[in-house]
C-alpha cells in the first residue's frame, strides 16, 4: 500500500521556527533504528535524510549511536523527528540502569517506535531482529496499547539472492508478529520514504488515532544536527 507522503527539501532552521509561530510544540516522534552490522541502517538514515548513498560500510568497530533531527507534518500539526542509528547493540536494556550503563543504547528504551533492520540477502541479521523484536516486548512497559515496531527487509535491489520469500516474511511479520512490514532500497531509494512514513503513521495511530494521517516530511533541518554519542 503506498501512503500518500511527500518530502521537503530546506535549508536552515529559521522556516520551522517561524512556521510555528511561537505556539507550543508537540514531543518529538523518537524513532530507534535497529539492525545487525552491515545491514544497511545508516544508508537507509542517510537516504532518508540527504538524499545520499555511499558504499562505504560503517566500520565494524564503530560503538557510536547517531543521533538526528528532522521534521514532520502530521494531521496538520508540525513535530519535531528524532531519528536514532543505533551500532549492532548485543542484546536490548533490560531496564533504565543497563540503558544508561552502556553509552551507544542511551534513549533507546524511550523511543516512541522501533525499526528494525534486516539484510533480505542474509539470514543471520533476520535471526538478530528477530531476537531483538523479543526482547523489546519482554522489557519495554507501554501502559496501554501496542509498541509500534516496523520490520524493514533492505537491499531490495539484491532481491535474486534473498534467503525468505518475500510472501513468507510479510505473512510472519504482519499476521504473527503484529509488525508492520516493507521492503526497501537505500542505494536506489525504494521504498525509503515510505518506511519512514509506516513508522511515523504507526506512531500517529497510537498518539493521535488518526488511521488516515496524511504525513509531509522535511529532511535534516541542517546538515550539522547529526551527533554523535
Amino acid at each position: 500500500m503506498h501512503w500518500p507522503v511527500v518530502c521537503e527539501n530546506r535549508e536552515g532552521g529559521g522556516a520551522a521556527a517561524g512556521g510555528r509561530g511561537g505556539r507550543s510544540m508537540p514531543p518529538p516522534f523518537r524513532i530507534a533504528v535497529l539492525g545487525a552490522q552491515g545491514v544497511g541502517k545508516t544508508a537507509i538514515v542517510q537516504r532518508f535524510l540527504h538524499d545520499d548513498y555511499s558504499e562505504a560500510p560503517t566500520p565494524a568497530t564503530s560503538r557510536a549511536r547517531r543521533v538526528h533531527l528532522s521534521a514532520a507534518v502530521l494531521n496538520g500539526h508540525v513535530h519535531d523527528l528524532q531519528i536514532t542509528d543505533y551500532p549492532a547493540i548485543t542484546s536490548f536494556p533490560g531496564n533504565s540502569m543497563q540503558e544508561w550503563t552502556d553509552t551507544c543504547c542511551r534513549g533507546i528504551r524511550s523511543a516512541h517506535v522501533y525499526i528494525l533492520v534486516y539484510d533480505i540477502c542474509c539470514f543471520d541479521s533476520f535471526e538478530y531482529i528477530k531476537t531483538m523484536r523479543q526482547q523489546i516486548l519482554e522489557t519495554r512497559v507501554l501502559g496501554t496499547g501496542d509498541m509500534p515496531i516496523l520490520v524493514v527487509g533492505n537491499k531490495r535491489d539484491l532481491q535474486r539472492g534473498r534467503v525468505i520469500p518475500r510472501h513468507n516474511m510479510s505473512d510472519l511479520v504482519r499476521k504473527n508478529w503484529k509488525c508492520g512490514y516493507v521492503e526497501c532500497s537505500a542505494k536506489f531509494n525504494w521504498h525509503v520514504l515510505l518506511l519512514f512514513g509506516e513508522a511515523l503513521r504507526s506512531v500517529g495511530c497510537a498518539r493521535c488515532k488518526h488511521v488516515h494521517a496524511t504525513i509531509r516530511f522535511q529532511r535534516a533541518l541542517r546538515n550539522e544536527r547529526c551527533a554523535l554519542m
